[in-house]
């Protein structure tokens, strides 16, 4: 933490106007702004007439009126009351003992934050100086003298996001998981519902072991990156996995005896039915940690050994990625800019479960989605509310599908139109349609590879004349884990390793330096030696020469060779471009396209 006395626009104002610092302490502040030179005298008229009519604070109207800033308003109560002004909070010299008696959601509310203890005087940050039932809170709960300390709200709100944050970072599962084996045989009704919305590190110690070792595991998960957590029982014990950029790991395990009462607390946050054992459930779960918004999809399955739970985590604030940050080469990114700014046809986006399929659609709705359109979504689930678009989930039971919701949305007259999967005739046939009448869609298939889409369309029993006029492009696309950048390790690959992405020796240049991930790993990689993923694209141009190979039902192979022999670069050519830019590596690339050979 640093402290600094009135710097911007009063101490230089201080030596203008001749007033030394303190002089003016217990003056009115717009009394204050004006003899700084801070506001005009005119301005300050004005005001005062505005808030004698709107029955408002004077200092909420020379706010409103931007006569004057928040900054010079806390300046000028900072030399009113002779209290310092704040200007950053380092967290981690806050001592955690002062934190233990205050939540996050207190601390937020109040905007106040306890920094250090001396002596039996407390020095508090605060936006508020003059809220006299939060520092009696204060003495109360913390059993000191406050002495006030001023900063920005903007300040203390990020200082407090940051401090308790850190806090929980420090709680790991061994104290829950020791606790875990007292739990015995306690009833379902011990667990309570943490609330909608409500902040996860706003949890107080004495909560039950259960209760601890699920909100631990939660933001654990969000720390670590991890897009899954499987909660999976066994004869002994209770598995917990993480799945972080692809991959699964174990992370700890549970006493079977507590087995029942995560699963019971899952479903509670969920609100799932805890007496129902016997059949799959799916759920959600809305949170927030240190303020970061936090969705979580739940499903629970029966098994052998009991039910099994898995969590997908959504970061609402990483999904909105722009499509130059997700992997494109800048060819490939220049094309399909192309292809997503077209009034009609059909964008097909192909790969199996996970290979990032719906950021790739996101982005792209998110680089056209403007005022002049109009933006329709059916998706199965509707994952991430995104601005300004219509978005619709698919439900069976009420029969709202992905055809029924299409065949509505052409009456909704839409310009572009996102169909979350093309899994039947009646769908791939509706979704032509559209793109034939002036309508620009975009739909996913689970191929393999770019051209074995047409081939799927055919084969669904779509008229190959009908795919050929409306598919305009398809992008076929796979997620490699990205080589840590602290800790990979450099080496000369064998001809043979080359070879397996489709090089030789003499096209490499002789400085180029290739890189495996480090055993070891480091701190910044969690210890994994891989940090992040990036996108693998095969881009597929539709042109008269493959549209009339798709009209003649040429094999999917043919296809492929033609477009490679047009320019366009196979899955497996595109990771070797990422191999040689040091952003991944030939076993990452080999493993995901190993289906695909080129």
């Amino acid at each position: 933490m640093s402290e600094t006395q009135p710097t911007t626009g009063f101490s230089e104002l201080t030596q203008i106007s001749g007033i030394p610092a303190g002089a003016l302490v217990g003056f009115p502040v717009e009394q204050i702004l004006v003899r700084r030179g801070v506001l005009d005298a005119d301005k300050l008229q004005q005001a005062e007439l505005l808030a004698e009519e709107r029955a408002e604070p004077l200092e909420d109207v020379l706010l409103s009126m931007k006569a004057i800033t928040e900054e010079d308003l806390l300046y000028a109560r900072s030399e009113q009351l002779d209290i310092p002004y704040g200007d950053e909070i380092d967290p981690k010299e806050i001592p955690a003992e002062l934190l233990d008696k205050l939540s996050i959601s207190f601390s937020k509310q109040a905007l106040i934050l306890p920094l250090s203890l001396e002596d039996g005087l407390l020095t508090v940050a605060c936006a508020d100086p003059y809220d006299v039932e939060t520092f009696d809170q204060i003495r109360m709960l913390l059993q000191a003298e406050p002495i006030p300390l001023l900063y920005s709200k903007q300040a203390l709100l990020k200082a407090i996001n940051q401090t308790y944050d850190l806090l929980q970072a420090s709680f790991g599962f061994e104290d829950a998981h020791d606790e875990l084996e007292e739990v015995g045989s306690k009833q379902d009704d011990e667990f309570s519902d943490i609330g909608e919305a409500m902040d996860l590190l706003d949890a107080s110690d004495d909560e039950a072991p259960v209760i601890r070792l699920v909100n631990a595991l939660i933001y654990r998960a969000m720390k670590e990156r991890a897009s899954d957590i499987h909660i999976e029982p066994f004869e002994k014990e209770v598995v917990v996995r993480f799945r972080i950029d692809g991959i699964l790991s174990q992370v700890t395990t549970a006493p079977k005896r507590a087995q029942s009462h995560i699963v019971a607390r899952i479903k509670i946050m969920s609100q799932l039915d805890i007496a129902e054992k016997r059949l799959p459930q799916d759920g959600k779960i809305r949170l927030k940690i240190a303020g970061k918004d936090l969705d979580l999809r739940v499903s629970t399955i029966p098994t052998a050994h009991g039910e099994r739970c898995v969590l997908r985590l959504l970061d609402k604030s990483n999904v909105l990625l722009d499509l130059s940050s997700i992997g494109f080469s800048r060819e490939n990114l220049d094309t399909f800019e192309g292809l997503i700014s077209r009034s009609h046809g059909i964008i097909l986006v192909t790969g199996p479960t996970g290979s990032g399929k719906t950021t790739t659609l996101y982005s792209a709705l998110s680089r056209i989605n403007s005022p002049d359109k109009n933006i329709l979504t059916v998706e199965d689930p509707v994952e991430y509310q995104l601005k300004g678009i219509g978005q619709m989930q698919v439900n069976s039971k009420i029969k709202l599908t992905f055809s029924s919701g299409l065949r509505a949305f052409l009456r909704q007259d839409p310009d572009v139109i996102l169909v979350g999967e093309t899994r039947d005739a009646e769908t791939a046939e509706i979704a032509i349609q559209a793109s034939l009448t002036g309508h620009l869609v975009f739909t996913t298939l689970h191929t393999n590879d770019s051209a074995t889409a047409f081939t799927r369309l055919i084969d669904m029993g779509v008229e190959p004349f009908l795919v050929a006029s409306s598919v305009v492009g398809i992008l076929a696309q796979r997620l490699v884990r990205c080589v840590c950048p602290d800790c990979r390790v450099p080496y000369k690959p064998t001809p043979g390793q080359l070879e397996q992405i489709g090089l030789t020796p003499e096209e490499i240049e002789p400085d180029q330096v290739f890189y495996h991930a480090s055993d070891k790993g480091c701190e910044t990689c969690n210890f994994s030696g891989h940090r992040g993923r990036s996108g693998l694209y095969e881009l597929l141009l539709v042109d008269d020469d493959i549209r009339s190979m798709v009209m003649r039902n040429e094999p999917a192979g043919k296809v492929k060779q033609i477009a490679i022999q047009k320019g366009m670069l196979s899955l497996r050519e595109d990771g070797a471009q990422k191999i040689i830019q040091g952003k991944t590596t030939i076993e990452e690339v080999c493993r995901v396209t190993s289906e695909d050979g080129t």
